[in-house]
């Protein structure tokens, strides 16, 4: 335990060393990289969402409209995570408010790391979001007669899905906009 808390005081004196601007520009990049890992999520979703809707055509090309449909629409929505770590990203590297804000220059580059850190709760609802697209793609592939039924059911299913997202974008506005640490 006592190296542990050695190397936390060493990197926290090398950190002293930089100016609250140098440290917050710094956090501002490494955020919005992070911030951009949540686009794993919609990939592998929309991947999955394609690969059943690929799936269901080759079984049945009579529908192939109706699933094409159901599984762009699906896969559109499965992209709303990534949308909002790319918003964050690029408010963190083009308008960040933190930065040239006067105080703790740690406590603005946690800020500015936390809201990338938050986006990264964007993975989830991506990924889930386009195994509801690739399921509503599959089923229509196989009972296209249920389209509006399935379509219902799909969106809302994602809607709720969407939920860690939200609260992911939020949080991450908050840290930059209305930061309570830094009042």
């Amino acid at each position: 335990m006592g190296e542990i808390s050695n190397l936390v005081m060493f990197v926290l004196e090398w950190l002293s060393q930089f100016s609250a601007e140098t440290l917050t520009i710094s956090a501002t990049i490494i955020g919005a990289g992070f911030a951009m890992i949540a686009g794993i999520g919609p990939g592998v979703g929309q991947g999955f969402a394609a690969g059943k809707g690929a799936e269901a055509v080759g079984k049945n090309t009579d529908n192939s409209q109706s699933v094409t449909l159901v599984m762009l629409l699906g896969a559109a929505v499965a992209e709303t995570s990534g949308i909002f770590s790319l918003v964050v990203a690029l408010i963190l590297l083009y308008s960040n408010p933190l930065i040239g804000l006067q105080g703790a220059g740690f406590v603005l580059a946690a800020s500015a790391l936390g809201a990338g850190l938050a986006m990264m709760a964007g993975i989830g609802p991506g990924i889930g979001q386009g195994y509801a697209a690739g399921k509503g793609a599959e089923r229509v592939g196989n009972r296209p007669e249920y389209q509006g039924l399935i379509v219902r059911v799909m969106l809302l299913g994602q809607a709720v899905g969407q939920t860690t997202g939200i609260y992911a974008l939020v949080v991450a506005l908050i840290l930059l906009f209305a930061n309570p640490f830094l009042a």
